[in-house]
Formats: structure tokens, sequence, C-alpha cells
């Protein structure tokens, strides 16, 4: 599996590359790919600093997918900008991150780390305890994601 990401200026700018350029590129990579899901979420804020897609400082990217019922999708937010951020900004080898939202109470966590081995010092120690905390489980429907492991050669 592959995961990428693409970060954008500003919604015209996405807007004008899909109205101009998209289907050609697409028709170009036709046959090399199966089963490709493409997901457009805004920016809502930061996770620890202001957020930058740079990547030659990271080795992993962590991705968090999560659909919220609609009645929960105001303290899930909140959770997130109060517990769930302060906890990613204050572990060791945590760079950056950002969270985003798609219609539908759809949102993604996206943070960067120096190594896989300092996310999952951060996953054993505070996870269980801050999803306790912040009745997780009853905000999200379905979570999903995956620790992603960067390739440099494919940055651009």
């Amino acid at each position: 599996m592959v995961h990428l990401f693409g970060f954008w200026e500003s919604r015209a700018f996405y807007d004008s590359f899909m109205a101009r350029s998209h289907d050609r590129l697409a028709a170009a990579q036709a046959g090399t790919f199966k089963n490709v899901q493409v997901r457009l979420f805004e920016h809502r804020f930061d996770v620890k600093v202001g957020f930058s897609p740079q990547f030659a400082d990271a080795d992993v990217v962590r991705i968090a997918h999560c659909r919220v019922r609609e009645d929960r999708v105001d303290h899930f937010t909140l959770m997130q900008e109060k517990v769930w951020n302060p906890a990613m900004a204050g572990s060791p080898g945590m760079l950056r991150g950002v969270f985003g939202e798609a219609p539908g109470q759809e949102f993604l966590v996206l943070s960067m780390w120096n190594s896989e081995a300092e996310h999952g010092k951060y996953r054993a120690e505070r996870v269980e305890r801050l999803a306790l905390r912040t009745q997780l489980e009853a905000d999200v429907a379905s979570i999903g994601g995956d620790i992603v492991s960067l390739e440099p050669s494919w940055t651009v």
C-alpha cells in the first residue's frame, strides 16, 4: 500500500489543477495503480507548530482517519485541540502535524515524527489513557490509519 499526500497553497489552486491538468495526467497513469482512493481535507489547525509540508527531517508520518458521529463533532474537535495536540506536541520526536476536516464528519490527523521508535513510545505511554480521557469511543464511528515510512526519493 502507498499513501501519497498533496498539499495545496489554496483551494483555488487545487480547483484550477483539477479543471486544467488532472484528466491529462490521470490518463497518462492509467494501469499503473489499483484501487485509488482520494480524500480532500481542509486545514483546521496545526499540531505543535506551524505546519509546513517539509519531510526532510521526518522518518515516519502517522495518519489517523476518523469518521465522527454527527452529534459529537464539536466535542471531538475540542478534544483534539485541547488534549491530543498538546500530548503529541510534548512527545520527544514529534515534529509537527495538521488536523483537517472533510465533508461528512470526516477528519484526518497527520503527524510527522523523527522516528518510528519515538512514535512508538508516545503510542505505548499515552494513547489508551488519552482515549479514555477524551471519550474517543463516544466520538468516533470509525477510525483507521497507518504509520507511513517516508521514501525521500518520492518527495517533490
